[in-house]
């Protein structure tokens, strides 16, 4: 046991000198990258408020309006399997400008399509934009950062995306006071592409590549067992998560009968819960483990959407969006925790982005089309109620997964990986 504290500290130790650059945080280099993703975020996030006025500018259907979030989930899913590819090309730095640039010019076509059919290929692009940054920005993080600080620097670099969900619908409502859905598109395009310029020009992360990843590591991923359970939980997160946040404005005004601005409102307010339980989360996986919390996560998500679709008023409802927004964001601390633990480090990176691509497909990219289609047939309460019935049904995943997969270590599962070979 001391032997392997000893070997754990001198690799730290090692790990922690490799390269005389690396700083306990790279704060600016740590600040532009927040503002970088949160950027993503909003421009990936920002067609959901929006909807309500697009549906009635064009006269979609509410499955139609869903569907536009199938080809941003589409294109960001290219985006997470390009990224590996451009950055051993170019560098993650280059990389993750290249993606701002991508994103801020989807923006700007977005507005200017004369059809639905363009609409989908800008927003496709808009997608691919997006997929390319979150590998890249990890790696140019990670390797500018002491080891013994990842956990502080990835933390703080998380606060783009939870800053991302409560600012996109109030941004979008603000600017909408002032121009029509075109030129939000065209207010969230204009900074992102700024700041993508600034970074490159800035120097700032370094002019390392990635390693592109191959064939036999893809397809040893996929025979794995493990991975497919692990996919599974990560698709039903992002569904009960994401999936439901793009469609919440929707339903809000349709069902719960609030106006436009006060869907929004409520919308983006209710993420401010997910700022404190992502930090809760992480310390309840260490006390009471990794497949606990998330099968505590997905429980309290699944029930609260359940009773969303069940009951509603002028205070219940905005009480339920918030403690659902706190419950589904939790699962990730754990999640990438049991995700990391699961795999050897020479796979751990495509097995991340192997993960979320199929997740994103699901659950991003999937579950607004069926909410919107049952929405369409039947009412937006019957559809979340049905989204909810599913995360509660999820959890039996749980027992899918082999036992190894919740608490083996990353060595451990890399030697055994190795004898199944």
């Amino acid at each position: 046991m001391a032997s392997s504290q000893r070997s754990e500290a001198q690799a730290t130790h090692r790990a922690d000198g490799k390269g005389g650059h690396r700083g306990s945080i790279p704060v600016g280099l740590l600040s532009i990258l927040v503002v970088l993703f949160f950027l993503n975020i909003v421009s990936r996030l920002s067609v959901g408020p929006l909807l309500p006025v697009i549906e009635g500018e064009f006269g979609f259907r509410h499955g139609s309006a869903g569907s536009l979030y199938f080809f941003i989930t589409l294109g960001y899913c290219v985006g997470l399997f390009l990224s590996g590819h451009v950055a051993c090309w170019l560098s993650h730095r280059a990389t993750i400008a290249l993606s701002g640039i991508t994103l801020g010019t989807a923006l700007l076509a977005v507005p200017y399509a004369p059809s639905l059919l363009w609409i989908r290929a800008d927003l496709w692009l808009l997608g691919v934009g997006s997929g390319l940054y979150l590998p890249s920005g990890v790696a140019v993080l990670t390797e500018n950062t002491r080891e013994r600080s990842w956990g502080r620097a990835l933390a703080i670099h998380e606060l783009g995306p939870n800053l991302g969900y409560i600012c996109a619908p109030l941004l979008a409502e603000f600017f909408l006071g002032f121009f029509g859905w075109r030129g939000v598109l065209c207010a969230m395009g204009v900074p992102t592409m700024l700041v993508s310029g600034l970074f490159l020009l800035s120097g700032l992360g370094g002019s390392s590549r990635a390693q592109s990843p191959r064939g036999a590591m893809l397809a040893r991923l996929v025979c794995d067992r493990t991975f497919w359970g692990v996919a599974s939980l990560f698709s039903v997160s992002i569904g009960v998560g994401l999936g439901l946040y793009t469609m919440m404005p929707l339903f809000l005004v349709h069902d719960a009968g609030m106006a436009r601005v006060s869907a929004n409102l409520v919308t983006g307010l209710s993420r401010i819960s997910a700022l404190g339980s992502v930090f809760l989360a992480g310390a309840l996986a260490d006390r009471i483990g990794r497949s606990q919390t998330v099968r505590l996560s997905l429980a309290a998500a699944g029930t609260c959407v359940v009773v969303l679709g069940v009951l509603r008023g002028p205070w219940i409802t905005p009480a339920l969006l918030f403690l659902q927004a706190a419950f589904a964001a939790a699962f990730y601390p754990a999640g990438f925790s049991l995700l990391s633990s699961v795999f050897p480090l020479p796979v751990r990176n495509v097995a991340v982005s192997m993960v979320l691509i199929l997740a994103s497909l699901v659950g991003a990219g999937g579950v607004p089309p069926v909410i919107g289609f049952l929405a369409d047939h039947f009412s937006f309460s019957f559809a979340f109620g049905a989204a909810g019935l599913a995360t509660l049904a999820s959890l039996f995943l749980l027992g899918f997964v082999p036992s190894r997969a919740v608490g083996q270590s990353a060595h451990e599962r890399g030697n055994g990986s190795a004898r199944a070979d």
